[in-house]
């Protein structure tokens, strides 16, 4: 959520930053309901004052100023009342309307439409050249037995899938590798609730408008959680902390679910678009400060670099348009890493920071080391690696003519020095 004075200062930044991220918002009308808000609720402070001061002044007055006094006394309640109902009736538009203004992206953010106009920042690795025919990760991971689609289909459906021996080792083993790089870094792990309620949703800006890839627990009202990035953001929702306890750095592996509505049709074929998968997500919650902000984004992607190049899987930086962006998104960059099989870059990780927007729908702050002030912290995440996504460029570029695929040397520890699959 934005802070409504920043709105009221400079309504045109809101227009325009609605305008480049591709949301439909009415600011002008926001202005209008919060304008008639804050007289009401102005208004209703003098009523308050006003009755206080003539209710002293009764048992003074002779008959007749009581009497005037009397009336005049219950004209102010009448107008108490259709004050009342205005608040009543504007608040929770006004609320409602808050929820759905999105954060301006910041200025180093190029202007686009859609993901086809992010900006490549740089490359990393080269993309190797094969002497033999390709195969995609489904063909492989069929012919050595470390995939089944159709038993995952037959059982859950459409995006669906088994991994089984050295398929499901590897997939443990991209995790563990994940997370013990996090902890060397200093991140704090967390295991984490899945079912998150709908205050953690909006908390962290995935409702209102993310409803849709959401599954939902109607019986219980929960929501299981797409990403660690809900539970580990919400974690000190609604606290105050100390500037002293700042940045908290944590990090966590959960399994995410999402339902993948409009995406019928797309990316339909193996492990790219699929409705449950594991993720490694890092989350920082820092100082209310610009530079430190910007700051923290670069490490949080230098980590996730630092995972692919250990993997030694060839990947690009790309800062996200702003027509890509999310609501509350000040700027985002994506790593994509090549997958033979699209032929392309596909997207593996997403690194993102919110300065405020987050923090201000949780209440979310901390006190200033001097002790005068209460600010709201600033918040970032991004993924560490997700799986089985990534799985796609080990076991396409890492495979051989013979069928066989060779594990990358970073995993062989956690499969037991195994060095191929075949």
């Amino acid at each position: 959520m934005v802070d409504i004075k920043e709105i009221r200062e400079n309504p045109q930044r809101f227009k325009d930053g609605a305008r480049a991220k591709r949301f439909d918002v009415d600011i002008d009308r926001l202005l209008d309901i919060d304008s008639k808000l804050r007289y009401a609720k102005n208004r209703l402070q003098d009523l308050v004052t006003e009755k206080n001061r003539i209710g002293k002044d009764i048992p003074r007055l002779a008959p007749e100023e009581k009497k005037a006094a009397l009336a005049k006394l219950a004209d102010l309640k009448n107008e108490e009342a259709g004050l009342n109902t205005t608040v009543t009736e504007l608040q929770p538009q006004f609320d409602d309307l808050m929820l759905y203004v999105p954060q301006p992206p910041a200025a180093e953010v190029p202007y686009g439409e859609d993901d086809t106009q992010n900006v490549e920042l740089r490359k990393w690795g080269e993309v190797p050249k094969f002497d033999f025919p390709l195969k995609d990760h489904i063909e492989l991971g069929q012919a050595l037995d470390i995939i089944d689609i159709e038993r995952g289909v037959k059982l859950s459906g459409t995006r669906n899938y088994f991994l089984k021996g050295d398929g499901a080792l590897m997939h443990w083993a991209v995790l563990r590798y994940a997370m013990d790089t996090m902890l060397a870094r200093g991140f704090v792990p967390m295991s984490v609730p899945l079912l998150m309620k709908d205050s953690a949703m909006r908390g962290t800006a995935y409702f209102p408008g993310g409803e849709e890839q959401a599954y939902r627990m109607e019986k219980d009202e929960l929501n299981l959680a797409g990403t660690a990035e809900v539970p580990l953001t919400a974690y000190h929702s609604g606290e105050l902390l100390t500037e002293s306890e700042l940045p908290r750095k944590f990090v966590a592996l959960s399994t995410c679910f999402r339902r993948e509505a409009g995406a019928a049709g797309k990316d339909t074929r193996g492990l790219y678009r699929i409705h449950q998968f594991d993720k490694i997500e890092q989350v920082i919650v820092c100082r209310n400060d610009e530079a430190e902000s910007i700051k923290w984004h670069h490490e949080i992607l230098a980590n996730s670099e630092a995972v692919l190049q250990g993997l030694r899987l060839p990947y690009r930086v790309v800062n996200v348009c702003s027509g890509d962006l999310g609501r509350g998104q000040v700027q985002k960059f994506d790593l994509e890493t090549w997958m033979p099989s699209r032929n392309s870059y596909g997207e593996t990780h997403s690194a993102s920071r919110f300065h405020e927007f987050q923090a201000r729908r949780m209440n979310l702050r901390y006190k200033t080391a001097d002790g005068k002030r209460n600010l709201f912290c600033h918040t970032l995440n991004n993924t560490v690696i997700a799986s089985p996504r990534v799985l796609i460029p080990i076991i396409e570029l890492y495979q051989n003519a013979d069928g066989t695929i060779t594990i990358p040397e970073v995993l062989r520890p956690y499969m037991g020095g195994k060095s191929k699959i075949g």
